[in-house]
């Protein structure tokens, strides 16, 4: 009795050359030996499978900042802190995720506002052999990670666009190994460098800017207190709306020279929702860590963080 669905797809050869065969165990051992696998153990450490359909951008990434040891500040399942596709919402609703996918900008917002360093670099702002070298040094440390973002087609895959790190680099035949996300779909594959690159030289439809990629490390010092915000509050929006539409209104009908001012008119008349909200982002905060007080200057850093991750969501889409 046929069972609806589907089980896997063949991997497209070529141009991709699956990890596991022969061939790909070559790649492997030649690239290893080159020293320009360094970034695969970890990642392979903590690979996972895209728990939903759309859900590429946001699987990548939790692989990458659980690959930088990177704290989640919050707890995952029972008392466990850790960094799960499910727990990445601070940007974007996970239902609107669910539904239409996620962009490039949007992820990068995701990888700073949960305490990753990251530099993003779109095909219309760099050279393939740029590229190339991010390639190369990242490959050859454990210290950064990159994500890169593409479309299927070029590879003659099923699918459009798509997120996955990348593993590792073999010099001689200049390939990267991609791991990709979708397990379900297809396993990890080889493909040419300059193809990927093709393939990240697309338009994405949804926000008409050229895909491209991201270096993930780890910040030089964390922060003392790290705050991951969530667009489920109500407030969220209100915040969000007051930096895209009345800010920037604001800052035109004043003269502002310096840091200080802008921050004196951003705070000069805010949501009126904004405690709510802040203390409601305390709250969960102090649950997940057991009991945290937080002092008058760490309600203050978070208040000006909540403006910033807001910021974020605004201006990088």
């Amino acid at each position: 009795m046929a069972v609806a669905g589907f089980y896997r797809r063949a991997l497209p050869s070529p141009p991709a050359i699956e990890f596991a065969s022969p061939e790909g165990k070559q790649l492997f051992t030649e690239a290893l030996e080159g020293g320009t696998m360094n970034s695969f153990f970890k990642l392979i450490s903590y690979y996972q499978t895209q728990s939903e359909p759309a859900y590429c951008g946001l699987a990548s990434l939790a692989m990458v900042l659980n690959a930088l040891a990177i704290d989640p500040g919050r707890t995952w399942k029972g008392p466990w802190r850790w960094f799960d596709d499910s727990m990445l919402d601070c940007c974007e609703p996970l239902v609107k995720i669910k539904e239409k996918g996620i962009t490039f900008g949007k992820v990068a917002c995701l990888a700073h506002c949960n305490a990753a360093k990251v530099e993003t670099f779109r095909t219309n702002e760099i050279t393939v052999d740029g590229f190339r070298r991010f390639v190369v040094s990242c490959n050859s440390s454990e210290d950064c990670y990159i994500i890169s973002s593409y479309h299927r087609g070029a590879f003659k895959q099923t699918g459009s666009g798509h997120f996955s790190p990348i593993g590792g680099y073999h010099a001689g035949k200049d390939m990267v190994l991609i791991l990709d996300v979708a397990r379900f779909k297809y396993p990890p594959h080889w493909v040419p460098l300059e193809l990927l690159w093709e393939a990240m030289n697309t338009i994405d439809k949804a926000t008409g800017h050229h895909r491209g990629f991201m270096i993930l490390s780890k910040l030089d010092k964390a922060s003392s207190i790290l705050y991951t915000l969530s667009c489920r509050h109500k407030g969220w929006s209100s915040v969000a709306n007051y930096l895209s539409a009345d800010v920037p209104h604001l800052l035109k009908s004043e003269d502002v020279k310096d840091v200080e001012e802008v921050l004196s008119v951003v705070f000069k008349s805010p949501p009126a929702d904004l405690r709510e909200f802040i203390n409601w982002i305390a709250e969960v905060r102090r649950q997940d860590d057991g009991g945290i007080i937080l002092s008058e200057e760490e309600k203050g850093r978070l208040s000006i963080k909540v403006f910033f991750m807001a910021s974020q969501y605004t201006l990088f889409f």
